[in-house]
């Protein structure tokens, strides 16, 4: 990486600090999980993901987060609430912790969570699975986070549901607290009409989803998707096209579209005062030489498409053999939801391809493939992602993707390449500036790599310049403010518009 662009800054609006008053957010992971190490109570913070992009917007609210606690010390350091104050480090919000069995787990989590709603959502029909005895317990799980939740309200408090795992908890809070205001965000997409009818509890989640004073999602296709599905799906329902709201019991819920982002300044930071240390240690461990990298950041997820990633890149040494020794991919891969067998056949499926790309091409020298599971800290990520040449990011389906925005947050010298995939929620706001990376087209796939090797300097740094704009002005920081703002809105209308039911 050669060329050094000027850093860019954006100029954030001066009422930028919005907050939600009385807050209780739900959901499935938590920020910190206490684990016994040695004997020892350990806190481990995650990288990367929902809990670690939410954790800075709780830490500015001072309100209460409500998760499933799944860390084995997690009940031994709680209150007589299964309550705990975080950060450890400097305590700004409380943690609730609710425990769930195994058997809860397995039907609620393993089953119908991510083996009916989360293929559902993401359109791969070949592996929806549902199984009464999930739904049983998908059921009573949300059941009992709604039971917990009530406790905690009042006309006052805004209740932020977060994504698919408590699609009916928004209407059973309801029922016990009916001046609560209640908002969800749903980060996964949300499939077509046509899609969502092979659901046999589509009315159950539709209803159970409109129990929200605002719903959102992080972009207008889905929320028209949703729309749709409710218009063909849910007998008394009424949906306003106009203002993308629906009325249901006598209440509305307001559809909006408010595209996560990323804690760009503090990632920007972080990388500026990186001294390359945790790089050359890295290149170090795994033989990386100086030749042109690509980094992937995944989950081991079916719908990140890291099989089809590594077709391109077979394909590309196939027709580009003067590269051997000259471009290595590194893949860092995060385990996930390995209690599901679609995910251990991805893992072993991902491991095997790899060890074939590098038996077939590799030499005794260098390997075309570094592939790593290891948990990495955030400043290790961030010197990754800034050391990069190019970032691949190709889901077959995704509902946004926060690598994509991560990765052009670390690239203060703006001489990055993204190539994202358009079946992601990002591509609607990076695309233009992003080489696009159809994961279903091997051969274009592995052109559009072959592109970003041989860009030059100047329309890599225009390209980039472009990106970090587009993803410092709707940073983390702009996603709240917009949710706030917009929850205040919906606030003010329901308190002079909508009926309470008789």
């Amino acid at each position: 990486m050669t060329h050094t662009g000027e850093a860019v800054e954006v100029d954030r609006r001066d009422d930028a600090t919005v907050a939600i008053d009385d807050l209780v957010l739900v959901s499935n992971r938590q920020p910190y999980r206490h684990e016994y190490d040695d004997g020892k109570v350990t806190v481990d913070t995650p990288v990367g993901g929902l809990a670690s992009a939410i954790d800075p917007v709780m830490q500015r609210t001072d309100g209460t987060w409500i998760a499933w606690g799944d860390g084995d010390a997690d009940f031994d350091v709680v209150d007589g609430d299964d309550q705990v104050q975080v950060p450890p480090s400097d305590p700004a919000y409380t943690l609730e912790r609710i425990g769930l069995t195994d058997y809860e787990v397995r039907g609620y989590y393993e089953g119908y969570a991510n083996q009916a709603l989360w293929p559902l959502c993401h359109t791969a029909t070949g592996r929806v699975s549902f199984e009464t005895d999930h739904w049983e317990q998908y059921r009573d799980v949300n059941a009992q986070f709604a039971d917990v939740v009530s406790g905690h309200v009042d006309s006052d408090t805004t209740v932020w549901f977060q994504d698919y795992h408590f699609v009916l908890a928004p209407r059973m809070v309801r029922a016990a607290a009916p001046d609560a205001f209640q908002m969800q965000f749903f980060h996964i997409p949300w499939p077509a009409p046509d899609v969502f009818r092979l659901c046999p509890q589509s009315e159950a989640i539709l209803d159970g989803l409109l129990g929200n004073d605002l719903l959102v999602f992080h972009t207008p296709r889905y929320c028209a998707n949703f729309l749709q599905c409710v218009d063909q799906h849910c007998d008394g329902a009424t949906v306003d096209w106009d203002t993308d709201s629906v009325v249901s019991e006598g209440r509305t819920t307001q559809l909006a579209a408010i595209p996560l982002g990323v804690d760009a300044p503090t990632i920007r930071d972080t990388v500026a005062a990186d001294d390359s240390v945790a790089w050359a240690q890295f290149r170090a461990r795994h033989d990386v030489g100086e030749e042109t990298v690509a980094i992937g950041v995944d989950r081991l997820d079916y719908t990140k498409g890291i099989p089809r990633r590594l077709d391109a890149l077979e394909r590309l040494f196939e027709t580009r053999p003067d590269l051997r020794g000259e471009f290595t991919y590194i893949q860092k891969g995060a385990p996930s939801r390995e209690g599901i067998p679609a995910y251990q056949r991805l893992r072993e499926t991902v491991e095997d391809r790899i060890r074939a790309l590098n038996d077939r091409f590799g030499t005794d020298e260098w390997s075309p493939v570094v592939y790593t599971t290891r948990t990495l800290d955030r400043d290790v990520l961030y010197s990754l992602y800034r050391h990069s040449d190019m970032a691949i990011v190709s889901p077959l389906r995704d509902g946004m993707n926060l690598v994509a925005k991560e990765y052009v947050a670390a690239q203060v010298d703006s001489d990055g390449v993204l190539l994202l995939s358009p079946f992601t929620g990002a591509y609607e706001q990076l695309g233009e500036a992003a080489v696009a990376f159809d994961p279903y087209d091997t051969d274009r796939a592995a052109e559009a790599i072959e592109r970003a090797i041989e860009m030059d300097d100047a329309e890599r740094w225009r390209r980039m310049r472009r990106l970090r704009r587009a993803v410092h002005e709707t940073d983390l920081a702009w996603w709240l403010d917009e949710a706030a703002a917009t929850a205040d809105d919906v606030r003010e209308s329901r308190t002079h518009h909508n009926v309470r039911p008789n």
